[in-house]
């Protein structure tokens, strides 16, 4: 994200709608406290068991038992770091939302716990959200995601924070965290949807930033106090290594893709994969879906995909098959810096929605 940019707010865009039966889409729009426990409460769970398997690996490390209890400890935390890697942008981008649980002090509830132990900025990231719901990878609109994106993979730190530990992004997270709980703003993209004459929002953001390093500095003080310091490894840090899965899956998501066009279908990417990494992922691989109808809640997506289907481009199966797509586009980047994947269209038999009306969506007001 270039900070030099002055972002501007005058977009006037006409996005591209399928149409939905208006009885099949309040159906789809439904909320359920049940279905946002499932999602939130597994993901806690899941997340407590790898690091309660970590843990216990821990306990068995020792001069006699090295040969297998260190390789069984790393595997263990390969497993945590991975679940826990989905603790930020993932869950919290859903909930940010407010559209998993009918239950609004559930969904906030839910949404503090997860930020919390992923050190996620949801203060900043509501108000980023919405604008980059409204106005998805319009130059000079949207800050949130800008296209082209790009990545390497000749960097050594690349890997390591993939699939092990990288050491600076976690200082890089802490400077972050504190330059925030001092006020401070990194970016224009920041300033931008949280301006000065904003007093209450940059206060409640400084505020929740204090809350978060003291937080979890009690925490870690707490485990050392009572000898299980490793427990800063699972929960202080539980977020911040082995973050393969969850850039795999978050990648495609605008990766290629064009940039200035008023049809989701042409700046957003839906695959379809496996339960596991489509739970991990809270359904977000059905991204084209998301973006055109931010008040479905991820639960129904699948459901939606059915409905619109027929005016959708093809979804690659897997993530091999994405990433088979991801890559060649990649390769052609490199050749050409300007190219954007199009992907075929079956029509434009759809309706407009202003981009107005995408912004009260994405901000749950119907």
């Amino acid at each position: 994200m270039d900070s030099t940019i002055s972002f501007r707010d005058d977009a006037n865009i006409s996005w591209y709608r399928i149409p939905v039966d208006r009885q099949l889409m309040k159906t789809l729009m439904r909320r359920s406290d049940w279905q946002g426990l499932r999602q939130a409460l597994g993901h806690l769970g899941l997340f407590a068991l790898t690091g309660t398997l970590a843990y216990q690996a821990f306990l068995q490390v020792s001069t006699a038992t090295w040969y297998w209890s260190v390789p069984l400890l790393l595997a263990a935390l390969f497993a945590h770091g991975t679940v826990g890697s989905f603790t930020g942008g993932t869950a919290c981008h859903e909930l940010s939302h407010g559209t998993p649980f009918k239950n609004h002090k559930c969904n906030n509830f839910f949404l503090r716990v997860f930020a919390f132990l992923s050190y996620w900025d949801h203060i900043w990231f509501e108000p980023s959200h919405i604008k980059h719901h409204e106005v998805t990878v319009h130059r000079d609109y949207d800050g949130e995601v800008v296209l082209p994106q790009r990545f390497t993979f000749k960097d050594w730190k690349f890997w390591l924070g993939l699939f092990a530990w990288n050491p600076l992004n976690t200082w890089n997270v802490y400077k972050a965290w504190f330059q925030k709980a001092r006020g401070r703003l990194a970016s224009d993209w920041d300033r931008h949807v949280m301006p000065e004459n904003n007093l209450a929002l940059r206060v409640k953001h400084r505020n929740w930033a204090r809350f978060l390093l003291l937080g979890h500095l009690a925490l870690a003080i707490t485990f050392v106090a009572t000898g299980h310091w490793f427990l800063i490894v699972l929960v202080n840090f539980g977020s911040h290594y082995c973050g393969w899965l969850g850039w795999l899956t978050g990648t495609p998501q605008h990766y290629g893709m064009s940039f200035n066009v008023p049809d989701h279908r042409l700046c957003c990417r839906t695959y379809t994969c496996g339960w596991l990494p489509s739970f991990l992922y809270w359904n977000m691989n059905y991204h084209i879906e998301h973006h055109m109808f931010p008040l479905v809640p991820f639960f129904n997506l699948p459901k939606l995909r059915e409905a619109v289907k027929h005016d959708m481009p093809p979804a690659p199966h897997g993530l091999h098959a994405t990433w088979k797509e991801i890559l060649a586009i990649h390769r052609r980047t490199q050749q050409d810096p300007d190219y954007c994947y199009a992907p075929p269209l079956p029509g434009t038999t759809g309706e407009r929605a202003s981009n107005d009306l995408l912004r009260r969506e994405a901000a749950s007001i119907a």
